[in-house]
């Protein structure tokens, strides 16, 4: 009779974190400026305004926005404010920068939000490997928040792993 294969890592007390599990559904849109700008470097208040005033905020309903200027020009920090007042009943999150930024804002504050007491002198395996775009800085932000609580903490997976962390042994 052949001996039952068992699965150590499954039976195992290693917690597998995968961010990717994490990323919330929504549309990412950057919302480039350039456009509404005079000659694509000055912007006049008036014109800016009448743009906001006749622009429809309704079809960023549950997305996320990133407010950007990709010509060399100078925005008062009005002007992104103006934008962010009239996005924040619509948008999910709005934030002044890039798309990566966008994304490390997000996990930030998901990160936040997860309850690290699951966690408590637990191995962890965070898992490398994503198909959604991951900021490098959300392992940051989880490993800060876990780190506290973790008995250990690993990178990649079960099978072939990075050690990152391991807590010291009390007295």
């Amino acid at each position: 009779m052949a001996e039952e294969i068992i699965n150590r890592v499954a039976k195992s007390p290693l917690i597998n974190i995968d961010l990717e599990e994490f990323y919330p559904n929504g549309e990412r849109v950057l919302f480039d400026i350039k456009d509404w700008l005079f000659e694509s470097v000055i912007l006049k208040e008036k014109d800016f305004r009448e743009h906001v005033k006749n622009h429809d905020w309704s079809q960023y309903k549950d997305t996320y926005v990133a407010l950007t200027c990709s010509e060399d020009a100078i925005i008062p920090s009005w002007a992104f404010l103006l934008l962010s007042a009239e996005l924040s009943p619509y948008a999910k999150k709005v934030v002044v920068g890039n798309l990566e930024l966008l994304e490390t804002v997000i996990f930030q504050e998901i990160i936040q939000q997860i309850d690290i007491e699951s966690y408590k002198n637990k191995p962890i395996i965070i898992k490398g490997c994503a198909d959604k775009p991951i900021p490098a800085s959300a392992f940051s932000f989880l490993i800060e928040r876990i780190h506290p609580v973790a008995k250990t903490i690993m990178y990649g997976e079960a099978c072939s792993t990075v050690p990152l962390y391991k807590k010291k042994k009390s007295l």
